[in-house]
């Protein structure tokens, strides 16, 4: 019998630490004060807060049962699609967490920053040399900041050209946020569709290309798991427009290494540091979404940037082009820190082997999976593959279905519904930190579930059954949402 992580083991419940709490109890000896006492709640509007009195225990064993509640990916798989969540090594958050970078305050004078500017200086260099790309920002927060930056940078070069333009080119294998971007910079998204074989078609580019066209956004490797091969036509067609060409860098863990961006005609690059190098964004962050550009567009990098005097390093605001600011002080350094880490533990040679390994473990999981689920396409694919509930449906089952049953048998659910040209969408990247052992068990986990699918389909229906919760009502939480907490 085979042995799945999932589990009908004890969760235990907790209340509130507002229930907990008993008058008198105290987790922490005060030291003796020297100033008088003033009343919490004193000042305050009504009464106030009434905070709990808590013991140590009482504290420890409330956020240990809490954690317990959580899948994280330090205790599973996190086979999500487009969003590379792999293991983060302990070592880059001991970087991280060192004091000098942990504890320096961001308006510290140069003179005593040295460490941290040398390390984005040398970071940046890092991600040129990476991509092929000229220079680099770290500023932007997370993916769509940096996409955003890479739609500012197009606008402020087209007006240093005298020709502002009013469209972008935004293909349906895009990242969902691509065409809010470019919204957001003026812009109005022109959506493009992929070809038959899940890529984008040259002459399809051309049709829509023209002189009000400020460029076009194209994720490579897109979000069907495949590489666009057409890349270096399509950005050559979008040049002799006087357009430009953004690469959204989000999938650059199948390609890091392999692919050299500026090579193929990418002109704007962003990257996901809290996916591709190493600092998983569970919880909703903290990210960052550092944009690569090439020379021409160098001058309108967001300020202050990083510059390098002799033996010492400085952040500068002496360039008159660009973009401006677009986060405060020196950026969400610790996954900075984590990054560099990531970067220099593992060299080149293991950063591009980090793709190999990703790309090898997406083809396994195709391969072990497409005579049980419907493959959207049947080609080599890179860091991901993309099946759908087609065969399933027979039975009343859907994909909604089958992933909240993958929870009962301890794992994260892949993305589903995305990307939308795939009607009944699993996307699934195993990333390249997960073993053959825990892949196997994934897949086999995968072909119980199609196998219920037919044979006991209300299994699958009301699902999950060994999760804290149970099966939610999605269509009241959408249509009636509580905001209120």
């Amino acid at each position: 019998m085979k042995e799945y992580p999932g589990t009908t083991g004890l969760i235990l419940n907790e209340p509130l630490l507002w229930e907990k709490g008993k008058r008198g109890r105290c987790g922490f000896s005060m030291p003796q004060r020297d100033v008088d006492s003033f009343p919490v709640n004193e000042g305050l509007i009504g009464d106030g807060p009434e905070f709990p009195d808590l013991s140590e225990v009482d504290v420890v064993r409330h956020y240990t049962r809490l954690s317990q509640w959580n899948f994280a990916v330090d205790s599973g798989m996190y086979p999500l699609g487009s969003c590379t969540m792999k293991y983060n090594p302990k070592t880059n958050e001991r970087q991280a967490a060192q004091p000098g970078f942990a504890a320096a305050h961001p308006m510290l004078h140069p003179d005593l920053s040295q460490g941290i500017l040398q390390l984005m200086y040398d970071l940046e260099q890092y991600l040129v040399e990476i991509t092929g790309m000229d220079a680099a920002s770290l500023q932007p927060a997370a993916g769509a900041h940096g996409e955003l930056a890479g739609m500012l940078l197009f606008y402020a070069y087209h007006q240093s050209k005298g020709s502002p333009r009013s469209k972008i080119i935004v293909p349906d294998t895009a990242h969902g946020t691509n065409p809010a971007s470019a919204a957001l910079c003026g812009y109005k998204p022109t959506p493009l569709k992929s070809s038959a074989s899940g890529i984008l078609a040259p002459d399809d580019v051309a049709a829509v290309m023209d002189e009000q066209t400020a460029g076009i956004m194209v994720t490579n490797p897109n979000t069907l798991g495949l590489f666009e091969e057409n890349i270096k036509k399509i950005s050559d067609i979008v040049h002799a427009k006087g357009g430009l060409v953004y690469g959204d860098g989000a999938n650059m863990n199948a390609i890091m290494g392999v692919t050299d961006m500026g090579a193929i005609g990418i002109d704007v690059l962003h990257l996901n540091l809290h996916k591709t190098f190493s600092t998983p964004h569970g919880g909703g962050g903290p990210g960052s979404g550092p944009v690569c550009v090439l020379k021409h567009l160098e001058p309108f990098l967001p300020v202050p940037r990083v510059i390098q005097q002799g033996d010492r390093y400085l952040l500068s605001e002496n360039f008159p082009e660009s973009i401006g600011k677009l986060h405060a002080f020196n950026g969400n350094v610790g996954v900075l820190v984590k990054a560099y880490s990531y970067i220099r533990s593992l060299g080149a040679e293991n950063l591009k082997k980090v793709s190999q390994l990703a790309v090898l473990n997406a083809n396994y999981i195709k391969e072990q999976l497409k005579d049980t689920f419907e493959l959207a396409y049947d080609r080599p694919c890179m860091h991901e593959c993309v099946f759908s509930d087609k065969r399933q449906q027979a039975h009343k089952v859907t994909t909604l279905d089958m992933v909240k049953r993958l929870m009962d048998y301890g794992f994260h659910p892949p993305t589903i519904y995305f990307p939308l040209v795939v009607p009944g969408a699993i996307m699934i990247e195993p990333t390249e930190t997960e073993s053959k052992e825990d892949i196997d068990l994934f897949v086999q986990s995968l072909k119980a579930i199609s196998r219920e699918a037919s044979e006991n389909p209300q299994l699958l229906t009301e699902a999950p059954t060994r999760c804290r919760r149970r099966r939610l009502d999605e269509t009241a939480a959408a249509r009636k949402p509580c905001l209120t907490g």
